[in-house]
């Protein structure tokens, strides 16, 4: 027999099979994009680049199969609502002709319903206060809709990640107001409306990053203060306390998934642009570095497709 599916209902999403990581900086601000195998191998950096280059950008999964890369900050230094699609080959398109939302960097994003994303928080330009919350979400077609107002304590340097295969969380970051690293989260509904704050777990923290593995949890590692421990998130979106940190500490990094159910950690900064990275296995559990391939740089982003 085969299964019925009511009507007018979305089946729950598997993972993607690969995984892209793009822009970011190592002395200037690059377009430079590594693809990601089914197997966690990174490719070396791919000869043609589009794109406005800049760094604190973020980037999510849509369509079921597809990616977008968004925000940040340009060449110029001025924050920036710029955004990227990518293909289910992994191609990145040039810079979308209309821009929606307000101009920002280092903020998060992440994939949620099965086949939308949601970009969220971040640091706009001189005309705002110097943090947010407001969110964006994006539809199956990768469009961006305009700001949501936002939900939560304001904040940037965070990460976001999926959980319970169309669900979301935003966790961590960095608050001017308070001048501090905050380890809040605030969990994402199947229809992108975003939760108040829930009380922080693990180490509070800045410029980490974060992914699902295991087809319905998430992960959280590395940032500012320069650590490497890690936070699992669990299909229902509890956040673990601190895992003992494996591989270098570094901050600004990126992360997504790749094999369906397998994450990975790579790039970031801290003395440098890193150039490393560590697999995360369809357990949660992080291996110790590989040797980087491309070039090592921070402040980049990435996602999953195909």
């Amino acid at each position: 027999m085969f299964p019925i599916i009511p009507a007018n209902s979305v089946a729950a999403a598997g993972g993607n099979d690969e995984g892209i990581f793009g822009f970011g900086e190592n002395g200037a601000k690059c377009a430079i994009t590594n693809l990601v195998s089914n197997t966690g191998v990174v490719s070396s950096d791919q000869a043609a680049t589009t794109g406005t280059v800049r760094s604190y950008s973020k980037a999510c999964e849509y369509g079921g199969d597809k990616g977008i890369f968004g925000f940040g900050s340009d060449g110029g230094g001025s924050v920036v609502s710029i955004t990227n699609l990518v293909s289910n080959t992994g191609v990145v398109a040039s810079d979308q002709a209309a821009t929606t939302g307000m101009a920002r960097s280092k903020c998060a994003a992440c994939e949620y319903g099965g086949d939308k994303g949601i970009f969220g928080f971040g640091n706009p330009d001189t005309g705002h206060p110097w943090t947010t919350a407001v969110t964006n979400l994006v539809s199956n077609a990768g469009v961006v809709a305009s700001d949501t107002a936002g939900v939560g304590y304001a904040r940037y340097g965070l990460a976001a990640c999926e959980y319970g295969e169309d669900t979301a969380i935003f966790r961590a970051g960095y608050s001017n107001a308070v001048s501090q690293n905050l380890s809040m989260s605030n969990l994402v509904s199947n229809t992108g409306v975003v939760a108040t704050d829930v009380t922080g777990v693990g180490t509070a923290r800045s410029g980490l990053s974060a992914c699902s593995y295991g087809e319905d949890k998430g992960i959280f590692g590395f940032g500012y203060p320069m650590s490497n421990v890690t936070n699992l998130v669990s299909n229902v979106g509890v956040v673990s306390s601190d895992v003992a940190g494996v591989g270098t500490s570094r901050q600004v990094l990126a992360a997504c998934e790749y094999g369906v159910d397998k994450g990975i950690f790579a790039y970031g900064g801290g003395g440098g642009g890193r150039n490393m990275s560590n697999l995360v296995s369809n357990t949660g559990v992080v291996s110790s570095d590989v040797a980087g391939v491309g070039t090592g740089r921070g402040a980049l982003a990435a996602c999953s497709f195909n």
